[in-house]
């Protein structure tokens, strides 16, 4: 028995859906491996229901920022560039100084630079909260907990 097209139809997520939250402990993590998968739950690739069109990722709270690691020599060597758009408004922070007065912006700095230049990106990264201690706001929303090695 052939199928035919009315048959396969495909099904795309409503954007008002129901968003999960997610807590991870950056304490002895590696930057780069939380980063991806803090990209990806916030795009919502961990969802069967995953459509690139519609934005439907969920939120993560990270707690422990000040506590991350660094593989390699990336403390002294790396640098966080930025443009202001103006004449001689560039500026390079090595990530030695981010590390010690900034490190929530240098998780924000990796998670946005996996992110895909969409229209969804500008909202997905704001679904990203994060502290530099163990405690947190949101535990109203009772966010499920996940370990990254």
């Amino acid at each position: 028995m052939a199928t035919t097209y009315l048959e396969n139809k495909t099904v795309f997520p409503k954007p008002g859906a129901q968003r999960n939250w997610f807590w991870i402990d950056a304490k002895d993590v590696v930057l780069g491996r939380m980063a991806s998968k803090i990209a990806a739950i916030l795009m919502g690739k961990h969802k069967p229901t995953f459509a690139r069109s519609v934005d439907c990722g969920d939120f993560v709270v990270v707690t422990n920022v000040a506590k991350l690691k660094l593989t390699g020599n990336k403390l002294e060597d790396k640098h966080a560039f930025y443009h202001t758009g103006h004449p001689g408004g560039a500026t390079d922070l090595p990530y030695k100084l981010l590390y010690a007065n900034r490190p929530e912006k240098m998780l924000q700095i990796a998670v946005d630079k996996m992110l895909p230049r969409n229209k969804h990106s500008h909202r997905q990264i704001l679904r990203l909260k994060m502290y530099r201690g163990e405690t947190h706001r949101h535990a109203v929303q009772n966010p499920k907990k996940i370990e990254i090695n």
